[in-house]
């Protein structure tokens, strides 16, 4: 594994040479209560990316630190880009990378909000001839369900929670204030999902269900399950790719 964050060119050529993948880190700025950083979905999805580079032998990239937080503009901090900028940013890239002689991206989520503009640059560098992989934490919802204690606010709703505060003290630990932990449980308006809607209309903390259960342990079980679900998803996809 490269990390290029330290690496010079020369380096970075040399890894390119003995077709390494690259994989890109994709997180957001945005509040995750009173006890989480704001910078907790980029922390994480590097943490999780950096895992998933080991294991494939791959490049890792510097992380994308913002996303599509518009959701949560209405907490102080949160900052929030276009679909349309992390679209054409990671569009850019990939190109970049294509141009370079890297046979292959992996993008590693850790903000919902991404999710659609990473699936549109994604399809334009396939139609490019540039193969994608998009992970989005696979397996994350199987492990919580096995492992967390606390119930989660919806069907696959993890932010500021057990789930996500587990992740922070296994990579972070001193980024994390649970004398601040507290739970929320908000009540989920019959037309979330169905338009556009900011989480403060529904939520005070900025908390999605209960973090006080959590540990560092959880959070490396987690971690792993996530990183080893990945590996299994890339084998397929580079043999499918001929990578």
């Amino acid at each position: 594994m490269l990390d290029t964050a330290s690496a010079s060119w020369e380096d970075v050529s040399a890894a390119i040479s003995k077709g390494l993948i690259a994989v890109l880190p994709v997180g957001a700025v945005e509040q995750h209560g009173a006890h989480l950083p704001l910078l907790t979905d980029t922390v994480l999805a590097s943490g999780v990316a950096r895992r998933i580079a080991e294991g494939c032998d791959g490049l890792l990239l510097p992380a994308i630190a913002y996303g599509d937080a518009w959701t949560a503009e209405d907490w102080a901090g949160t900052l929030s880009l276009s679909p349309d900028t992390i679209r054409a940013t990671i569009t850019d890239i990939g190109r970049g990378l294509q141009r370079m002689g890297v046979k292959g991206l992996i993008t590693v989520n850790g903000h919902f909000g991404n999710r659609e503009p990473i699936n549109l640059a994604a399809r334009a560098l396939s139609e490019a001839g540039f193969p994608v992989l998009h992970l989005d934490y696979p397996r994350l919802e199987a492990l919580a369900a096995e492992l967390m204690e606390s119930e989660p606010a919806g069907p696959g709703f993890y932010h500021a929670d057990e789930v996500e505060t587990s992740m922070m003290l296994a990579l972070a630990p001193e980024t994390v204030r649970m004398e601040r932990a507290a739970p929320e449980y908000p009540e989920f308006p019959e037309l979330f999902g169905a338009e556009p809607m900011k989480l403060s209309a529904f939520n005070r903390s900025g908390v999605f269900g209960d973090p006080r259960p959590a540990t560092a342990q959880k959070g490396e079980e987690l971690i792993g399950g996530i990183a080893a679900e990945s590996l299994r998803l890339i084998g397929l996809w580079t043999k499918k790719h001929g990578i």
